[in-house]
């Protein structure tokens, strides 16, 4: 039997199940981190050392960075100890991980109002048929230190530890993608660079709005089981993606960055062995 590491304390699984979420600390080396950053600005094609050139297309509004498979953003996702950790918390080593995007928000500027995005808390399930037991989880990978005020990932623990009693008390028409936060705190996660925050997917979240003057950056990371080894479809998809650097699969053809930068002038990123199950390239034997 192959020996794994222990990423969470028994403390870090107490606070997940009491709050909905946890940090796990230096989750990755400080060059993976750096060159994600710099993988970031070469995707915008904008100038790091200029901050005036940070508000403008192909840059998001709301700073999500459509970039998924570059070679940096691979290193972060088969990091053995983001992988330990996700498998800690599911209680399955038998993973995939997602294909997600990067998160580049950069200081309140008031020659550009548009890019003065103020956050929000929503979540990224449906709770209008709440399910007692159901499983999942979302990750968020911060690539530099990121303060309170900084527009980083902010939550609800209160509203999730009671969920179940708070939706009887909700009007029917209630949206079931975003809750009504009369009575509550939205509670800023402080984080260092290399830190790693894992929710469950019922904790209301979201960013929060930067009014500090630095920049936000991360990288979305999160982990699932695999699809059934018969589905021989969805395999070969997500290594279609992988092969040809693509955000979205082939028959949704829908990504926000209508350049193609990455398909055009990316190259495919190389996988460690964990890499190449966590893609679906090799399958989980042991």
């Amino acid at each position: 039997m192959n020996q794994r590491m222990t990423v969470l304390s028994p403390n870090d699984h107490d606070f997940f199940k009491h709050n909905g979420y946890v940090v796990v600390k230096d989750t990755v080396p400080q060059k993976n981190l750096s060159a994600m950053v710099d993988a970031i600005f070469w995707f915008l094609e904008m100038d790091p050392s200029n901050p005036n050139d940070w508000y403008r297309p192909p840059h998001r509004t709301g700073g999500m960075v459509e970039i998924s498979q570059h070679q940096s953003i691979w290193d972060n996702r088969q990091a053995p100890r983001i992988h330990g950790a996700f498998a800690e918390i599911l209680g399955n080593h038998k993973l995939w991980v997602s294909m997600d995007r990067a998160c580049f928000k950069p200081p309140r500027h008031p020659n550009h109002p548009d890019y003065d995005f103020k956050g929000f808390i929503h979540w990224d399930a449906n709770t209008s048929n709440l399910a007692l037991g159901e499983w999942g989880v979302q990750g968020v990978l911060a690539l530099t230190d990121t303060a309170t005020d900084q527009g980083g990932f902010q939550c609800v623990p209160e509203l999730y530890r009671n969920l179940e009693k708070w939706i009887e008390t909700q009007p029917p028409d209630r949206n079931p993608e975003v809750p009504d936060l009369t009575g509550f705190t939205v509670t800023s996660v402080p984080v260092q660079a290399g830190d790693l925050i894992i929710w469950h997917k019922y904790l209301p979240h979201g960013s929060g709005h930067n009014i500090s003057d630095m920049p936000r950056f991360a990288q979305y990371i999160t982990m699932s089981p695999p699809a059934e080894e018969t589905d021989v479809e969805k395999y070969q998809e997500r290594i279609r993606m992988w092969q040809n650097r693509l955000r979205f699969p082939d028959d949704q053809r829908k990504s926000a960055d209508t350049r193609r930068f990455e398909e055009r002038f990316g190259v495919t990123a190389k996988l460690t062995p964990l890499g190449r199950k966590l893609l679906g390239l090799d399958h989980w034997n042991d």
